[in-house]
């Protein structure tokens, strides 16, 4: 897939799962709107595997690919649930963020604007400097481009991490 493919297209569609704590149903948001599930803040694999399973289809295997491709190309890796995202960092920071939303993927990057190339999808709410890209389906994934990125931005500070 070449760069300027990755992305999503105009089609919406609405999907449901179940939080990773508990029995509530609850529906995935269009977009970034402060949260993007219920999923308790948490630090650890274990929450960020519930945050995963609890997603519809597609987006559960999108992002279980997502999780697979960090934990093969960043071998420290760290996860965590936060503002009802998976979160991954390296050493003493976060790097970036997959989440779960009506009809894609948001797979987001901190300090993305720095990265080469610079993702294409400039999000609401998450900071002026993040970047990233909105996946509607595991065939979107260039894993290339988006392992690259990954590498790239794990070797500089991340949030709430130390300077390096």
């Amino acid at each position: 897939m070449e760069s300027s493919e990755i992305g999503r297209g105009e089609g919406q569609q609405t999907g449901t799962g179940s939080a990773a704590q508990g029995d509530a149903a609850w529906t995935l948001p269009e977009a970034m709107t402060g949260r993007a599930s219920p999923a308790k803040a948490a630090v650890g694999d274990k929450p960020v595997f519930a945050y995963i399973a609890s997603l519809p289809q597609p987006q559960r295997s999108i992002a279980e690919a997502v999780d697979a491709l960090a934990a093969k190309t960043l071998p420290d890796l760290q996860r965590s649930v936060k503002w009802g995202m998976a979160y991954y960092g390296v050493g003493d920071g976060w790097c970036f963020s997959c989440g779960g939303f009506a009809g894609h993927v948001k797979l987001m990057f901190i300090n993305g604007a720095a990265l080469a190339p610079v993702p294409p999808v400039t999000p609401v709410g998450m900071g002026k400097s993040t970047r990233g890209v909105e996946l509607e389906s595991v065939d979107d994934i260039d894993e290339l481009r988006i392992s690259a990125w990954m590498k790239q931005v794990a070797s500089v500070p991340g949030v709430g991490g130390k300077k390096r």
